[in-house]
């Protein structure tokens, strides 16, 4: 076997990947660490959902395993050190699911600013206009570059902060954001979209100093993980009022657990990982991936151009 599969993928797509490589599709894997052990001991190559973690242990008699793909979700629980020390190569889709987290995190701005009406001049609580709004964006991925075209549309100035993208890169320019520190991105915001791929090293980075400067009657959007932010801090800031409120596609396992910090909090709202969920999505990640693992696979003379499936951008971590 050289492709084994375990997260749900269209049904061309797997025909696709079957007709070029032997492709197994075993969901019922999933779950059963020693049934998986024994499949990858002659697999180049693991379709894996994020249920399965991928750490040292799995990749242990995984021999001649070469490729993992992930088509949803992230990489929060594959060992990224691991897989490069086994000479296993991480391919995610990182453009496929762009345009629907854009679209969603368009719709929750424009829920909380104007569900949440804010005291104006003349003492009158109302809503408030996205057009109207400075939005502030961390993270420089393929999602900010559709989001600041959409809300551009709006009218909207759109202000961005990367910690791995220096303020002179021509993207921030070329997408037409506002390049702007940490301290700046919270200090000017009505609205801040949390758009940053997740790594330890930023956990928290969003903290009690970035929240206490942060604009007054500022929402916050997270697109990405959570943990981008300090839950006590994040906690401290809706409860002040600092963050009018918070709207998070996932949260951390645990967080709003009886007696947490989070519990019981009106401000805080809670999705399961719905934004790049779409039917459009998937497809556009399900063939990102399975073009990434046939290059891998598949040695420069063995190619052919024929059916090949469209064109889409992959991410190789």
């Amino acid at each position: 076997m050289t492709v084994l599969i375990l997260e749900p993928l269209e049904a061309d797509v797997v025909q696709w990947l079957a007709e070029r490589h032997d492709a197994r599709f075993a969901p019922e894997l999933v779950g059963d660490h020693e049934a998986l052990a024994g499949a990858l001991r002659d697999a180049r190559a693991l379709v894996a959902p994020p249920g399965v973690r991928v750490d040292a242990e799995l990749l242990h008699g995984a021999r001649v395993l070469r490729a993992i793909g992930r088509a949803s979700g992230g990489a929060e629980n594959i060992d990224m050190e691991a897989c490069r020390k086994a000479g296993v190569e991480v391919v995610r889709s990182q453009a496929s699911t762009a345009s629907a987290e854009a679209e969603f995190a368009i719709g929750a701005l424009l829920s909380l600013l104007r569900r949440l009406p804010v005291e104006g001049s003349d003492g009158l609580r109302v809503g408030r206009e996205l057009g109207c709004a400075t939005v502030g964006l961390l993270g420089l991925t393929p999602t900010a570059q559709v989001l600041t075209q959409l809300l551009q549309a709006f009218g909207t100035r759109v202000i961005g902060y990367d910690p791995a993208a220096h303020p002179s890169d021509s993207t921030w320019l070329r997408w037409g954001i506002e390049a702007v520190s940490l301290s700046e991105l919270m200090e000017q915001s009505d609205g801040l979209v949390l758009l940053l791929p997740y790594f330890e090293r930023f956990r928290g980075l969003v903290g009690e100093r970035q929240l206490e400067i942060a604009k007054p009657e500022q929402v916050l959007v997270g697109v990405s993980q959570s943990s981008l932010v300090n839950e006590v801090a994040l906690m401290q800031a809706l409860r002040s009022g600092r963050l009018r409120a918070a709207w998070f596609d996932s949260l951390e396992p645990g967080w709003l657990e009886g007696g947490r910090s989070l519990d019981g909090l009106a401000n805080l709202q809670v999705t399961p990982r719905v934004a790049g969920t779409t039917r459009e999505s998937r497809v556009r990640a399900a063939w990102a991936v399975a073009r990434a693992i046939d290059e891998l696979l598949m040695p420069p003379r063995s190619r052919t151009a024929a059916a090949p499936p469209p064109a889409v951008d992959y991410y190789r971590a």
